[in-house]
C-alpha cells in the first residue's frame, strides 16, 4: 500500500489489490480488471493483504465491508494509523447508510453495492488512480473498456 511521496514506473499498469472472502467475488472483479489492462491481486480477508509483500504495490484498493476476522472498515482504520494513502473503494452486499457514511466520512472513494455495475466500479477505479497520481492509466483503461473475446 501507498504512502505519501509514493512513484510508479509509466511502463507498468496500476495494481488493483482486491479483499473479498468471496472467491468468486475476488475472480469476478480480478478478471474485469485484467481485462482492461490493469494489474491484480487478490486476498480472501484484510489479515491476508497486511501480511502480504503486495500490501506495499497498491495503487488502489477494493475492499468488501464484511468479511470475517477483520472487517473492511477496520482495515480502512488500520490503514490509516499508518499513513496510508492507497485510495480505497467498498463494495458491499450489507449495505447501510451508516456504513456508507463512516467510509466516506473516512476517505473512500466509492461505497458500491453488490451487485455493481462494471462501468461503476470502473468509474470508482478511475477517480482513485487519479488520486493516486495515475490518471493517465486510469482514464486510458476506463476509456477503452473491457477487452471483447476475439
Amino acid at each position: 500500500m501507498r504512502n505519501v511521496g509514493h512513484s510508479t514506473a509509466q511502463s507498468v499498469a496500476p495494481l488493483i489489490g482486491i479483499v473479498d472472502d468471496d472467491q468468486s467475488v475476488r475472480d469476478s472483479i480480478s478478471s474485469l480488471v485484467r481485462s482492461t489492462g490493469f494489474r491484480s491481486a487478490t486476498f480472501e480477508s484484510a489479515e491476508a493483504i497486511l501480511n502480504s509483500e503486495s500490501r506495499y504495490e497498491a495503487d488502489c484498493l477494493i475492499l468488501d465491508v464484511r468479511m470475517p476476522g477483520l472487517s473492511g472498515l477496520g482495515l480502512q482504520s488500520r490503514l490509516a494509523e499508518v499513513k496510508c494513502t492507497t485510495p480505497i473503494i467498498f463494495i458491499t452486499a450489507h449495505s447501510s447508510e451508516e456504513l456508507r457514511d463512516q467510509a466516506l466520512r473516512r476517505g473512500a472513494i466509492a461505497f458500491l453495492g453488490k451487485p455493481f455495475g462494471e462501468e461503476a466500479l470502473l468509474s470508482a477505479i478511475q477517480s482513485a488512480l487519479e488520486l493516486s497520481g495515475l490518471e493517465d492509466e486510469g482514464e486510458e483503461h476506463v476509456r477503452n473498456g473491457p477487452s471483447k473475446p476475439s
